[in-house]
């Protein structure tokens, strides 16, 4: 029986966060009253000239420059011609043979994936579909054009991608490349990371590509690995009863779990691509070009393996650190001001997502300061408080803003290490309980465990757990039977 391998390529459009729009000065603010962010010039008046923004040319050599592409020398804007109704100029300045980055990549994993290219282009507006919903859903449609000339690069990948997973591992490394280096704020819910996946299958072991189709109205991670996994199973079905797989563009239905037709895809040549006749090329200076260099920060990759030769953290923590930047950021912070790496790391990771999650919050609306995990950490490293008693410091940090001594002190959490109090406690255990002393001496050494419980019961869990096993030790040595 004939084994199948998935082909996967992924187009990716990210809104650049400019403050204003592609070729005119209208603002970009998401949630606007509808068509309150026009002007002559989005709205593809008669008469009206483009004029480049410099930010998105900008924003477009520095994703280039983390992609690891060649930023071309000359770059020019093409017309992409076609009617639909939320394109009122009946065109979209696009790029299409002379893009502004080529041949890049990504790495997941230890694994490259190219980047064919990346482009710039504007958006176009937005159909909001209302009235009644009958049988097929609304019965008329209105048109906001605030999207419409807002700023985009579309990031084209290579078909190097082989499963639904890497697709995700790939998305999710590109949106954290694009917020590291401040371009777009990768706001799937808001439209401004979006994706299309294209799908193709064919025998293993073979170089020919299949037969793809395209699957648009991809608004989570998930929802792309769902609709990649099904679109394969779907070629697969059709290829092994006899059918062939048909070029064409499909809908993902987040609700039923399938992809569905859309329409026969369009080629390139379909769009009538011509040089924009408004615009001049652009050729951008290697002068700019370094300057946009020295303003590039560490990148994740770069973060990772920092956090793993330098920090000794485990490769998924930093896998897990580095996912969200302002974590990421926090945690310098924290081990600049001296806090331990590995508690640090494990007090974010844990406690701090598990209360991000509860309270559906984003890590910066946390009272939670660097000073905060400092302090934490040097409490526990001086014996201050044990690891128990920090993770109950720590809950109360992140609901309330506030100072870790005074916390330590109105939680009554001091911990306990005189070792004069601490052998009067353990000696009282060990002679109330001589029935176990021994058991301990006829070689049933799990019963420690029973005496440690005791003293930390009888000591309301203050006690410093390395003093009581260093005194349970000595005085378990020396008892009598």
């Amino acid at each position: 029986m004939t084994e199948y391998e998935p082909v996967i390529g992924l187009e990716v459009h990210a809104h650049l966060k400019t403050k204003s729009k592609a070729f005119c000065g209208c603002p970009t603010n998401f949630g606007a009253e509808p068509n309150t962010q026009v002007c002559p010039v989005c709205l593809g008046m008669p008469g009206v000239l483009p004029v480049v923004n410099k930010s998105m040319v900008a924003f477009a050599i520095k994703v280039g420059l983390a992609l690891d592409c060649t930023i071309s020398n000359t770059t020019k804007f093409d017309r992409k011609n076609y009617f639909y109704p939320d394109l009122p100029k009946g065109y979209q300045i696009s790029q299409y043979d002379e893009p502004i980055c080529k041949a890049g990549h990504i790495t997941i994993k230890n694994k490259k994936i190219r980047v064919h290219r990346a482009h710039m282009e504007e958006d176009a507006g937005k159909l909001v579909h209302a009235g009644a919903a009958g049988l097929h859903g609304s019965d008329y449609s209105l048109v906001d054009y605030n999207r419409g000339g807002v700023p985009l690069l579309e990031i084209v990948s290579e078909p190097d991608i082989t499963s639904p997973e890497e697709a995700r591992l790939y998305l999710t490394e590109l949106r954290n490349i694009l917020r590291y280096i401040d371009v777009c704020d990768g706001n799937l819910e808001e439209g401004s990371f979006r994706c299309d996946a294209n799908v193709s299958i064919r025998p293993v072991g073979t170089k020919e590509l299949g037969t793809r189709t395209e699957i648009k109205n991809l608004n989570s991670f998930r929802a792309v690995q769902r609709a990649i996994q099904y679109e394969i199973e779907r070629q697969t079905t059709l290829v092994e009863s006899g059918e062939k797989v048909v070029q064409q563009t499909r809908l993902w239905n987040d609700g039923d779990g399938k992809t569905h037709p859309m329409r026969s895809k369009e080629e390139a040549h379909d769009y009538r691509y011509f040089p924009e006749p408004d615009l001049v090329p652009l050729v951008i200076d290697k002068v700019w070009i370094e300057e946009l260099v020295k303003q590039m920060p560490e990148l994740p990759e770069a973060r990772r393996r920092r956090y793993v030769t330098e920090l000794k953290l485990a490769p998924d923590d930093a896998y897990v650190l580095v996912e969200s930047k302002e974590m990421s950021d926090f945690f310098d912070r924290a081990i600049k001001l001296g806090a331990s790496a590995k508690e640090a790391a494990n007090w974010l990771i844990g406690p701090t997502q598990a209360y991000l999650k509860e309270q559906k919050l984003g890590f910066d609306e946390l009272p939670l300061t660097p000073e905060n995990v400092r302090d934490l950490a040097t409490a526990v490293s001086r014996g201050t408080i044990s690891n128990t008693a920090a993770k109950q410091v720590l809950s109360e940090l992140l609901a309330k803003k506030s100072d870790v001594v005074a916390l330590i002190e109105k939680l009554g959490l001091t911990q306990v290490s005189d070792e004069g109090d601490l052998r009067k406690v353990v000696s009282e255990v060990l002679a109330a309980n001589p029935s176990q002393v021994a058991e301990f001496h006829q070689g049933r050494t799990k019963v420690r465990q029973f005496f440690f419980g005791e003293i930390m019961k009888a000591t309301k869990g203050k006690a410093n757990p390395q003093v009581v096993n260093k005194l349970l030790d000595e005085i378990l040595a020396t008892a009598k039977i």
